[in-house]
């Protein structure tokens, strides 16, 4: 992760803002990335041991859909340079919009993803027990 420049009193609140948004979403994408990771492990698990298709079926479509985050806030942290080019306040708020659409999403993304991974961790321990 990139180090955190400290803000200085002669920047405006626009530039302060992107540099935080731009941060946040460097952290999102190294979530996803992470998440990516632990999948490969989650469906090597259920292969092995569960061997449960529908959870297997879940975990490929998350898989998939993580993925495909990942792609949509790798384009979005690359387009942010066109926020400094703002100059009216619906342009503020268009960024804005579309910053929070991706908060929301990635944070369902997580919900899911978490209740999925809880969902094979209860089912391991459930085949240990028999």
């Amino acid at each position: 992760m990139n180090a955190i420049q400290p803000f200085y009193p002669h920047e405006s609140d626009s530039h302060i803002m992107m540099q935080k948004d731009k941060v946040e979403v460097t952290s999102w994408t190294d979530d996803l990335e992470y998440i990516n990771e632990e999948l490969e492990y989650l469906i090597d698990i259920e292969d092995r041991i569960l061997n449960n298709v529908h959870l297997y079926q879940q975990l490929h479509e998350l898989k998939n859909e993580n993925q495909s985050r990942i792609k949509t806030l790798q384009r979005y942290g690359s387009n942010m340079r066109h926020i400094i080019e703002c100059d009216t306040a619906q342009c503020d708020a268009f960024y804005l919009q579309k910053h929070e659409k991706n908060r929301i999403v990635y944070l369902e993304h997580i919900k899911n993803y978490r209740r999925i991974k809880t969902k094979v961790l209860s089912q391991i321990l459930l085949n240990i027990k028999v």
